[in-house]
Parts: structure tokens; C-alpha cells; sequence
């Protein structure tokens, strides 16, 4: 048992005067036999404590059916950190932002398309309430005042960015109070007064997100608490990256500036992000700000530890500057993990997509679009079919609205692709006489996770219409398929022919497939999937999925942690939705992120 407690303008911890040197990383971002590794190397930085957002999609991904195994062992990750001496700080938000699907809410709340999210709107606060009852007792044996490493907890995360409903963040506060969070309770924000006014509430600790200007930033806060410790909760050393952008990169020299000022002021910090990791699978969130934005695969960050946990010399600058304010453990510093390029890995079988529906989904009927949440779908892909009547010449099919990107068909040929983010997107097709099935398969692209534009539900949201520039007509009577790619076990693959595997022909020819192939791996390493001559789509290793990538770039491998293979034989599973120059990618030992 001890007790973490704000004293005067600072912290004590068991009545001993405690500065908060804290670093952030997300457990469901990096492979649970790498937790410890990393956590080693946050320590050897002079860090104190360890921050992690809890995602609840993570834990709650279908409504009442709970996870906490895998990556999803929330306590075997905190006690990790127990053992190393660490400090830890939970931000069990129901909603976390960063850069994670939807915030971190799970899909299925779409499913009802009168639910207002983040507020005192009763049947959100009790699917909160129902997530609590489950979560919340597991963190209770974790808390320092039930004798584990958990200091303190967050209300909501930078909710003066959303709302102003204080009645929701009191609601909140007194739902872990009522379950026996007995440690420190905090919100954070940014600096703005709106912010600031919308986002705390009395009696709890404000803290601030930044990444520059600590001065003006304490002094905001000071006019709304001045009698308790400084805290920035997010020091953004670094950035993320959206598709089609550049790689986003911030010297060293300006992160240790800015963070000898912090230091020198007397406040505490956590570093956003310590490292990064990864956004595997279908996690990655997107930005809506101007217009749609999907973030990429890497959540790299350019932090002090690289997406496959490498030491950084950001990392060696910043643990410079705070052996000037901390003891820094004097001892050789982790190695890095071992890297290895396996070379070249021929991908010799083939699975069309369109011949294997029955496979992988059912086909539900329907007399409009439906959604994926819907459909109780939460991530992939989706299909729609319809017949059009015919004859029409010069017929326009617009999909309104189109959450994110749908490849258009006829006849199950490729007619176009409408993007979300390209305003009036539409295919204009010939239809004869004898009519034509229309296809459009939408890919999620990962759902909104910070402003206004949180409800974001994917596939087409409102209908498909057909017609002439002046006049178009709803299409109606559709055939869908919930294609989540959670499980390829089923599908059946023949081998590629010889002329198109040797690159001799017109590989795919813009129907979406399954690419199959093995790899053996002689000692076991992290390695970097390089996908040159790809367009689109995603990939697996040993049924693991690593996350999409997309000729656009600035991401041009992705991360395969060691762990993830095995001693031999190993498969690899790539679905691309357009084609490829050869049926052929590489496995090489450095990343490519732009």
C-alpha cells in the first residue's frame, strides 16, 4: 500500500517529493514479447514512470465479449513495469484519441444511429458503465494504494477539444471513484482557453498537452489552477504520419531545448510518444480536418525509440538532459533487437477474391446500402452488388456517401475508384441492353479519432444513385458482404500461372486477390516487408495481420517483429485490390517509412 499525493506546487509519493519523468508507449501497439524490452530501455533513459492509453475497442471489440489476453493483457504489461522499478499512469479514457481507430471507442456503438458520443447521453454513458464494471476491477489490484506501480488516472482525454458537458467528465469521475479507483485523478488538454474552460472540472488535476512553448503554455494554466504541480501529460517530440503526406521528422536539438525548459520550471512530463510501435492490422485512426486524412500503417512517430524499438540519438540526447535533473542508471545501455533480411519470397499461389465470397462471408439482402456497423461489422472491407437496367449510355454512378474508398465494377470489370476525400467522385458506364451487375467493394480506412467528425460509420452511408448529369435515380435490391479478413483459413488457392509469375504478363488485372507464398527463416528476427511494384491492399504473416500499405507512400515497408515468425517454414499472405508488376516481395533488414 502507498499513496501518491499532490503537495503544494509538487508531488509526494509515500510523503517523499517526487518529480514525474514519465514516457508513453501502448502495449496494443507492440507484440507482448517485446513489452519488457522496451520498458528496460525507458528506463535506462532516466524515465520514472510509464504512461499507456487503454483502448476499449481493444478490450471490448464485440459488445460483452471482453479481451485481455495477447496483446491485450493489460496486467501482465503493468506488472511488467512494476518489476523494473516503474511507475505507471493509466489513461482509461473511453475515448483516447491517438491516432487509433475511432479514438479508441468501439465500432459497434454506431450500430445505433441515434447514440451521441462523449456526453451525459444515457445509453453511452451505460455502455461506459457496462466496460467499467469489467475494466475497471482488473486496474483495482494494479492502483500504488492496492500495493501495485499505478499512480494515476485519467478522466478523458483532451476533451476541451470536443465538448463542454461537465456533468459527462463528473459522471466519469465518480463511476471510478464509485469502483474504488482510490489514486490520482487528472484530465488533460491543450492550452486554448476553450480548451481549458470545456475540458476540467474542480477538484481534479488539469494537465496540458504540448509540444512547444512550455512558457506560454504553464502560464495559461496557472490562470485556471494555480495551486497545484505543472504537468505536461503530452510532450509531442515528434509526429505521425497520414497517407499521401511526408514523413514527419523533429530534431533532437529543439526536443532537449524544449524539454530542459520544462525541467527547469519545476513541472513534471510525459513524453508523446517514448515509442511509438505500430498500427497493425486494421487500428490506424484518420484526421478529418480540411478533408479525410488515413493515418499509415507505422506509428514510428520519429520518437526516442524506433517503431522496432532501436535506441535513437534523439533518445541519447534527451537522456542527456535528464541526468541533469534525475538519476540515470549508470549501466550499458539494451542492445538493439537483431535484424535480418530473409531476401526475396516468391509468392507462387493465388486466391481471387470474387470466387471466393462464399469462403470468406454470406450474402444478406437488403433493399439499400447498409452500413458495416449495421451489419455488426467492425473492420475490412465490404461488398455491394446490384443489377442495372439497360440499355444507358454515358450512366454516372455516384455513391453518396462513400466511407473511404470504394473500387467500382462492371461485369466484374474495374471501372473506377471513389475516394471519400475527392469531392462529387463519380463512374460513368455503358449499360447494355441486356443490363449488368454492379460491384463496389469499400475498403475502411480506419475511422475519425479526434474533432467533431467522430461518428464515422464505413461503407456506403446513404445510397447509390444512377442517371445522367441532370437526373439520377437510387439503386435499390442489393446483395452485401461483410468481408472483415479477420480469418483467411477458408480460402482455396491454385497455383499462378508461369508467364504472369515471371512478370510477363498483366498481373491481377485490377481484381482484388489473395497472394500466397512461404519463406524460410534460419534464426529468428525482426525483419521489414518492402512490397515494390504493389499498389494496394494488406498483408500477413503467419495469419498475423501487419497492416495495409499503399504505393502513395510516405510508408514503404512494414515491420514484421521476430516474434511473429517461427524456426522454418513461414507463410505470407498479401490481398491486393489492383495489381502488382510480379507476384514477388522482399524481406529486408531496414525500414522504409518515407
Amino acid at each position: 500500500m502507498a499513496s501518491f499525493v499532490i503537495e503544494g506546487n509538487g508531488f509526494a509519493y509515500d510523503g517523499k517529493p517526487m518529480r514525474i519523468i514519465s514516457g508513453a508507449m501502448h502495449y496494443f501497439r507492440i507484440v507482448p514479447e517485446y513489452w519488457e524490452d522496451r520498458l528496460r530501455k525507458l528506463k535506462a533513459c532516466g524515465f520514472n514512470t510509464v504512461e499507456t492509453y487503454v483502448a476499449w475497442n481493444i478490450h471490448e471489440p464485440k459488445e460483452g465479449r471482453f479481451n485481455f489476453e495477447g496483446i491485450a493483457d493489460l496486467a501482465r504489461f503493468v506488472r511488467l513495469a512494476e518489476k523494473l522499478e516503474l511507475f505507471v499512469i493509466l489513461r482509461p479514457s473511453p475515448y483516447i484519441c491517438a491516432e487509433w481507430e475511432f479514438g479508441g471507442l468501439p465500432s459497434w456503438l454506431l450500430a445505433d444511429p441515434s447514440m451521441r458520443l462523449r456526453c451525459s447521453h444515457k445509453p453511452y454513458l451505460d455502455k461506459v458503465d457496462a466496460y467499467y464494471d469489467v475494466l475497471l476491477p482488473k486496474i483495482k489490484p494494479l492502483l500504488c494504494t492496492s500495493g501495485g506501480p499505478v499512480i494515476a488516472l485519467q478522466l478523458e482525454n483532451e476533451y476541451g477539444s470536443y465538448g463542454n458537458d461537465k456533468s459527462y467528465l463528473a459522471y466519469l469521475r465518480q463511476a471510478m471513484i464509485d469502483r474504488g479507483m482510490d489514486v490520482l485523478l487528472f484530465t488533460s488538454d491543450g492550452s486554448e482557453d476553450y480548451m481549458l474552460q470545456g475540458g476540467t472540472l474542480p477538484g481534479t488535476l488539469a494537465t496540458l498537452n504540448f509540444g512547444s512553448k512550455p512558457e506560454q503554455a504553464f502560464a495559461k494554466l496557472l490562470e485556471y489552477q494555480s495551486d497545484k504541480p505543472l504537468v505536461c501529460m503530452e510532450y509531442w517530440n515528434g509526429w505521425f504520419d497520414h497517407w499521401g503526406d511526408q514523413h514527419h521528422v523533429r530534431g533532437y536539438d529543439d526536443v532537449k531545448e524544449v524539454l530542459d525548459r520544462i525541467l527547469r520550471m519545476g513541472a513534471s512530463v510525459n513524453f508523446y510518444m517514448f515509442h511509438g510501435g505500430t498500427n497493425f492490422g486494421f487500428y490506424n485512426g484518420a484526421n478529418h480536418i480540411d478533408f479525410y486524412e488515413p493515418t499509415v500503417t507505422s506509428y514510428d512517430y520519429n520518437a526516442l525509440l524506433t517503431e522496432s524499438g532501436d535506441i535513437t540519438d534523439k533518445y541519447r540526447a534527451i537522456r542527456e538532459v535528464i541526468s541533469q535533473y534525475a538519476d540515470v542508471p549508470d549501466e550499458p545501455l539494451p542492445p538493439d533487437s537483431e535484424k535480418k533480411a530473409y531476401g526475396e519470397v516468391r509468392l507462387t499461389e493465388r486466391a481471387f477474391l470474387f470466387s471466393s465470397f462464399d469462403s470468406l462471408s454470406v450474402p444478406i439482402g437488403s433493399v439499400f446500402p447498409e452500413t458495416m456497423e449495421k451489419l455488426g461489422q467492425d473492420y475490412g472491407f465490404i461488398w455491394y452488388e446490384t443489377v442495372l437496367s439497360g440499355p444507358q449510355t454515358n450512366c454516372e454512378i455516384m455513391l453518396q456517401d462513400v466511407h473511404d474508398r470504394a473500387l467500382i465494377y462492371l461485369d466484374g470489370t474495374l471501372r473506377g475508384i471513389a475516394e471519400r476525400w475527392r469531392a462529387e467522385d463519380s463512374v460513368t458506364v455503358d449499360v447494355p441492353p441486356s443490363g449488368a451487375k454492379l460491384g463496389i467493394l469499400v475498403e475502411n480506412m480506419g475511422r475519425i479519432n479526434y474533432g467533431a467528425r467522430l461518428k464515422d460509420a464505413k461503407g456506403i452511408t446513404e445510397g447509390v444513385k444512377a442517371g445522367t448529369r441532370q437526373y439520377h435515380q437510387y439503386l435499390f435490391d442489393w446483395t452485401i458482404r461483410c468481408l472483415p479478413l479477420d480469418d483467411l483459413s477458408a480460402l482455396s488457392y491454385e497455383p499462378i500461372p508461369v508467364n504472369e509469375a515471371d512478370g510477363q504478363s498483366s498481373v491481377n488485372g485490377g481484381t482484388p486477390a489473395f497472394y500466397r507464398g512461404t519463406f524460410q527463416a534460419d534464426g529468428i528476427a525482426d525483419t521489414f516487408l518492402k512490397l515494390e511494384g504493389w499498389v494496394k491492399g494488406v498483408a500477413y504473416v503467419n495469419g498475423f495481420n501487419l497492416g495495409r500499405y499503399w504505393q502513395k507512400g510516405p510508408q514503404r515497408t512494414l515491420y514484421v517483429p521476430g516474434p511473429l515468425l517461427r524456426q522454418g517454414t513461414n507463410e505470407i499472405v498479401i490481398f491486393e485490390l489492383e495489381g502488382m508488376e510480379r507476384p514477388a516481395v522482399s524481406l529486408q533488414d531496414f525500414p522504409e517509412l518515407g
